[in-house]
């Protein structure tokens, strides 16, 4: 199987890869002239033959144009802060099952010396986003929004078809109740809390903005594992 790399544009029929792909397709894979790999600009996916290799660039003939996979589903994940090798693990795996938009939390029981240093990861964060959908054959990789405030964020999403935020709350509905009773749907927003969990403020401003409380089973799950669980029961119940 071809590898995918992403690219800025094409321009008529060339293209080229630059940057850090470009430096592993010349260094760790050793691109030669005429090799094939498929290019996608985020819109298109196309068949390029390389037509040369430099220190930080890599030329394409676009040969032709390859049909791309787009998911129906446009799922967005709140995810709170966690410490950041499971962090950077979630959102990983969250890109291979297929969100189309992350949003890093600042919940109350997040760790404020994470919170603080949040921001610094934003380009190694891109850069594993840009890495896991090249992987996994994605036409576009998700967006990586700046860190927010939980109600801020519940509100912004409230407009979202199907909201989710996970509890461990006994009165939560198994997630799989809740995602059975709902038709293939358009947009979904899925909201994860920090490993002390979410705070009674946190579970009223979700609910004000139409979020419903979901579990995942009596086990107590890393937050990286949950999700995992959830994206790939939303993929199962919702997605095309």
């Amino acid at each position: 199987m071809r590898r995918r790399f992403f690219v800025q544009q094409f321009t008529e029929n060339t293209a080229a890869v630059e940057g850090d792909s470009a430096h592993h397709l010349g260094r760790v894979l050793r691109a030669q002239q005429g090799q094939l790999y498929e290019l996608s600009d985020g819109q298109r996916v196309w068949l390029g033959r390389i037509e040369k290799v430099s220190r930080d660039r890599v030329e394409f003939t676009l040969l032709e144009e390859i049909p791309a996979y787009q998911p129906a589903l446009d799922l967005t994940l709140l995810l709170s802060i966690v410490k950041f090798d499971a962090f950077e693990w979630a959102i990983e795996k969250a890109t291979e099952l297929g969100v189309s938009t992350i949003v890093p939390l600042a919940a109350a029981r997040s760790e404020k010396a994470l919170v603080a240093a949040a921001g610094k990861r934003a380009e190694r964060w891109k850069k594993i986003l840009a890495e896991a959908s090249q992987q996994s054959r994605r036409i576009r990789v998700p967006v990586l929004r700046e860190l927010e405030q939980p109600a801020h964020a519940f509100s912004r999403h409230a407009t979202a078809h199907v909201k989710i935020m996970l509890s461990e709350r006994p009165d939560a509905l198994p997630l799989r109740q809740i995602l059975q009773a709902e038709p293939p749907r358009r947009q979904a927003s899925l909201a994860i809390g920090p490993e002390g969990g979410w705070t009674d403020a946190e579970f009223a401003a979700a609910q004000a903005s139409g979020f419903r409380e979901a579990s995942l089973g009596k086990l107590i799950l890393r937050t990286e594992t949950a999700v995992a669980a959830s994206l790939a029961c939303f993929n199962y119940a919702l997605a095309d």
